[in-house]
C-alpha cells in the first residue's frame, strides 16, 4: 500500500487539476485513502466538510491550510501505536479562558469610540454610483469609501446598477454549516481525554466533527455547583431511570459538532439534533445513559466558502469592478470568498490592509496573497 502510494506521488509530477487529484497522490488509491480522507471527500459518504464534490474544487487553496502527511510516518506511527506530535498548521493554538473567541472582538470593540457603532439596522439597497447606502430603518449613510464584510453574492443583489455582476456572483458555491451543542452531566471521560477535536468518516453520524469545547476552557461549561435538570439521556428511551425533575449539581463537559449542508447535500433540518445525539452514541462520544442537560442548534446559511474550479476567476470578475466602479471594498470570510485566508485573524488582517488600501495605497497582502502570508509568522504588524 505504501509502495503504490509513493509511486503514485512520484509518476504525476504535474500539477493535479482539483482537489480530488491531490487526495489521491497524498494518500494514494487505497483503503487508507477512503477511510482517513473521506471526511474530504463526496461520494458513498455524504458527511463531508465542504458538501461539494472534490473533484469541483480547486486545490491551490491548500498552501499552508492542510498539512500533507508523510504516508510513511502515518504508517510507522499506526503500527507502533505512536501519537504524531506538533503536526500541521494548528498544532497548537491561543484559545480565550472566558468568553469564547467573541470576547476577543467584544474587548477590541470597547477600545473604539462607541459612538461610531449602529446596532439592529441591515443594509437594504446602496445607490452606487452615487455612494449612498440605505438601511432598513430608512435613514442613509453616504460615503466616499465603504468596505463591505456582506456576503459577495447578496452584496451585489442590493447594488442598483450591479445587474452585469450577478450571472456571476450567483455562480459562487457555499454551504452551510449547522452547529449543534450538547452539555453533558459528569466528568470527562478517559476515552476522549484532553482532545480538542476529532473528525468522523464513518456513516453513523451527520457530523462530520466534534469539538470537545469544555476542553478549550473550564469556563466553557457551568462550574461544578450550578443545579441544572437532565433534559434527557442520551438515548431517549432510558430517560425513565434517571431524574430529569430536579435541579442537581454537576460537574459537566460540553461537545460542539458541525453539519455540512448544500444543494448536493440536503440535510434534515427538523430532526437534525435527534439524529446528532444518535451519532454521538453511535461513534462513541457519548454512552446511551449519559445525561444530557442543554442542547443547542444553530444553522449558518453561509458557512464555508468553497473553493471551487471557477472560484479565481469569479473573484478576479467581481472585487476589482465593485472597488473601481463603487468604493466598494467586499472584504472578508465572505465578503471576499477566499477560504484560504477567511480565519478570524485573517479576516481580522484584511479589514486593516483593506483601510491602509483606501488610505495609503498599500499593497493588501493578505488578501492577494494567501501562500505568502499563510507561509510566515507576522512580525510587522502589532495592535
Amino acid at each position: 500500500m505504501a509502495t503504490k502510494t509513493v509511486d503514485v506521488r512520484a509518476s504525476n509530477q504535474d500539477k493535479p487539476k482539483n482537489f480530488d487529484e491531490w487526495i489521491v497522490r497524498q494518500m494514494g488509491e487505497s483503503q487508507l485513502s477512503t477511510h482517513i480522507e473521506d471526511p474530504w471527500r463526496f461520494g458513498a459518504d455524504e458527511r463531508v466538510v465542504w458538501a461539494t464534490p472534490t473533484t469541483e474544487m480547486q486545490c491551490e487553496w491548500l498552501g499552508e491550510r492542510v498539512a500533507a502527511p508523510s504516508l510513511k510516518l502515518v504508517v510507522s506511527n499506526v503500527l507502533n501505536k505512536k501519537t504524531a506530535g506538533n503536526w500541521g498548521p494548528n498544532a497548537t493554538f491561543r484559545f480565550p479562558a472566558r468568553d469564547g473567541t467573541g470576547g476577543i472582538w467584544k474587548a477590541v470593540s470597547k477600545t473604539l469610540p462607541q459612538e461610531i457603532f449602529s446596532f439592529g439596522k441591515t443594509v437594504t439597497r446602496i445607490e452606487g454610483k452615487k455612494k449612498i447606502a440605505h438601511l432598513s430603518d430608512g435613514t442613509t449613510v453616504a460615503y466616499r469609501s465603504l468596505v463591505s464584510t456582506a456576503a459577495l453574492d447578496e452584496v451585489t443583489e442590493i447594488i442598483d446598477d450591479a445587474e452585469n455582476l450577478r450571472p456571476t456572483s450567483r455562480e459562487l458555491i457555499y454551504s452551510s454549516t449547522h452547529v449543534i451543542g450538547a452539555g453533558i452531566r459528569g466528568v470527562l471521560p478517559p476515552r476522549i481525554g484532553d482532545k480538542c477535536w476529532l473528525y468522523f468518516p464513518e456513516d453513523d453520524s451527520p457530523f462530520y466533527r466534534a469539538t470537545v469545547f469544555s476542553n478549550y476552557s473550564p469556563y466553557n461549561c457551568p462550574q461544578a455547583d450550578v443545579k441544572m435538570k437532565t433534559m434527557q439521556t442520551a438515548d431517549p428511551t432510558l430517560s425513565g431511570s434517571v431524574d430529569t425533575k430536579t435541579e442537581r449539581a454537576g460537574p459537566y463537559w460540553s461537545l460542539m459538532l458541525e453539519v455540512s449542508q448544500s444543494g448536493q447535500k440536503p440535510v434534515d433540518e427538523a430532526n437534525l439534533l435527534r439524529d446528532c445525539i444518535q451519532g454521538m452514541i453511535n461513534t462513541g462520544l457519548l454512552q446511551p445513559t449519559d445525561e444530557i442537560v442543554s442542547t443547542y442548534h444553530r444553522k449558518f446559511h453561509h458557512g464555508y466558502p468553497t473553493p471551487s474550479l471557477v472560484r479565481d476567476g469569479q473573484v478576479k470578475a467581481l472585487l476589482p469592478e465593485l472597488q473601481q466602479k463603487y468604493a466598494i471594498w467586499s472584504r472578508g470570510r465572505f465578503g471576499s470568498y477566499k477560504y484560504e485566508v477567511a480565519n478570524q485573524d485573517h479576516s481580522f488582517m484584511i479589514g486593516v490592509e483593506a483601510i491602509d488600501n483606501i488610505l495609503f495605497g498599500a499593497p493588501e497582502m493578505t488578501l492577494n496573497e494567501p501562500d505568502w502570508v499563510n507561509g510566515r509568522k507576522n512580525i510587522e504588524r502589532r495592535l
